[in-house]
């Protein structure tokens, strides 16, 4: 069965339009309410308004009570595991168990460049990605933590309290063929496309392909990872309806909508919740 998530604006706009929009992504019944994690406008024009991702999950587990809250993707360069790990332990109390925690390899050199913090190589930062959710693994589910890896070490590392749920559904944002998709072969729950929003549907149905490939070569079940695309809604219902239809075919179930932002924001999840009963008739 597929899911729908809706995928709000944190950028150019105000917080009482946000608190309306998870209101309505609660109550329209989505599946899921995202944010993104990132220091600066994403977009052409990266100067402006925009607010922390997990900063406002926290809000968002307040102002909500049934939908599942989550971040795509968290850039894991930007804090360490340990640091993730009690944020997200946090958060996860604070909504009742309704977190997913979304991550990726990070690197952003624009707002690296600005705040003086490194940009790893993409190797590195996949490697990064690896240990980190070994660490997440080893904190959010062992009483002592002990870890050495060639990037971040645990020495009798505590962290209490653990997550409400045995442990957080995972989503993985990569593309990389090589080390990235293996990556997510051996730790996601969830795969997300992390190709620009728009990517074509022959290149994810490739990139899913490959995917299996690495799920094959470490002993897992390519059914227990679902597949998950985030795009822009178009606001042309039938248009919206076609190109939901369009990934639900390609095999990508767990659908994030990302409604207009702006003025026109708050509009827009109202128009993409008047949509969803229509799109859940697709799958």
């Amino acid at each position: 069965m597929a899911t729908f998530g809706l995928k709000p604006p944190q950028q150019f706009i105000g917080v009482a339009a946000l608190r309306e929009i998870w209101t309505v992504a609660d109550e329209a019944g989505f599946d899921g309410c995202w944010v993104f994690d990132h220091l600066a406008p994403m977009g052409p024009v990266r100067t402006g308004d925009v607010f922390d991702g997990w900063t406002l999950l926290a809000a968002m587990a307040q102002a909500t009570t049934r939908v599942r809250i989550g971040c795509l993707v968290s850039g894991n360069t930007n804090r360490h595991p340990g640091t993730l790990a009690k944020i997200a332990a946090t958060i996860d109390h604070l909504s009742g168990g309704r977190l997913d925690v979304g991550l990726g390899a990070g690197g952003d050199h624009v707002t690296d460049a600005m705040m003086g913090t490194p940009t790893p190589p993409a190797g590195e930062r996949v490697e990064r990605l690896a240990e980190a959710l070994t660490v997440l693994d080893l904190l959010w589910t062992r009483p002592v933590a002990d870890f050495q890896g060639r990037h971040y070490t645990l020495t009798g590392a505590i962290s209490d309290p653990k997550p409400l749920q045995a442990r957080p559904p995972l989503w993985l944002g990569s593309s990389g063929e090589l080390r990235g998709l293996r990556v997510v072969a051996e730790h996601a729950d969830v795969w997300l496309n992390a190709a620009l929003p728009g990517t074509g549907i022959p290149e994810l149905r490739r990139l899913s392909a490959v995917l299996d490939t690495h799920c094959a070569a470490v002993g897992r079940d390519p059914a227990e990872i679902r597949r998950a695309v985030q795009f822009r809604l178009p606001r042309d219902p039938d248009a919206a309806l076609r190109l939901a239809g369009e990934y639900l075919r390609a095999g990508f179930h767990e659908l994030v909508l990302m409604p207009a932002g702006g003025d026109d924001a708050v509009r827009a999840a109202h128009e993409a919740a008047s949509l969803l009963a229509r799109l859940r008739d697709l799958g």
